[in-house]
């Protein structure tokens, strides 16, 4: 766990978690199982939210080449991809996810990670399904998560209202906020996803192990609910106005 600088000071009633991910990684979604499995396991309230990052921001839309193909030209022929996705697909059957690599286009991620700040509008239980549904789309259905017919199916089924799907579907909304996320990762010093920061001072990278998302919701937990408050250096001597129970100064 790396601590990152500014954060909040005093106590909190629960654990802020602020979640980089992209809907077309797979160990963005088995990160996100993995996680929540410590969740519940962790007796104290955690709010979390869902921030954009592209892997790929250069990926079609309408995309009709497979992820297996567009990943061989990186990393050196697709029997080395194959390899590579096969312990990958362990991995995330081991989380109860039955993922379907081999038949995953590669497709632009923008207009998903619009609607999921759409749905973050509508509130974090509204983005949690969105975000659900749509890595479940895409890993376990393979299907085209740049198409904007599948986006509103999806959306809709998740509670979003479907006038508004296609108002945002239709324009560039919420491509600023897209942008300001990925921004904020690099800020961050994140390279890669997923890509977890709790109460906007520790950085956890990779889809660690349940056990490890464990010990870190606990450890941020006792760091930032028992922690004492700082005074500001030079300023405790200083005699300000202050109100009270029994009236102002």
């Amino acid at each position: 766990m790396v601590e990152q600088g500014g954060g909040r000071g005093g106590f909190t009633s629960h654990v802020k978690v602020e979640i980089w991910s992209d809907v077309v990684c797979p160990w963005c979604y088995i990160g996100k199982r993995r996680f929540e499995q410590a969740l519940a396991g962790f007796a104290h309230e955690v709010e979390v939210s869902y921030r954009s990052f592209e892997l790929d921001p250069s990926a079609p839309v309408g995309g009709w080449e497979r992820s297996v193909e567009s990943l061989a030209r990186r990393y050196g022929g697709v029997e080395r991809v194959v390899a590579i996705q096969e312990h990958v697909r362990e991995q995330a059957a081991a989380e109860g996810l039955s993922f379907r690599l081999g038949e995953t286009l590669h497709v632009s991620s923008l207009d998903a990670h619009r609607l999921l700040h759409l749905a973050l509008d509508e509130g974090r239980e509204t983005q949690a399904r969105l975000k659900e549904s749509l890595m479940s789309a895409y890993f376990e259905e393979a299907r085209d998560l740049s198409d904007h017919a599948v986006l509103r199916e999806i959306a809709t089924r998740a509670g979003l209202d479907g006038r508004r799907v296609d108002e945002v579907l239709a324009g560039d909304a919420y491509a600023d906020a897209v942008r300001a996320d990925v921004a904020r990762a690099a800020s961050y010093g994140a390279t890669g996803v997923p890509f977890f920061v709790l109460e906007g001072r520790y950085a956890v990278s990779g889809a660690q192990p349940t056990e490890v998302f464990a010990q870190v919701l606990e450890q941020v937990w006792e760091a930032t609910r028992h922690a004492p408050l700082q005074v500001v250096p030079g300023v405790a001597d200083q005699a300000g106005e202050v109100c009270g129970p029994q009236g102002c100064d």
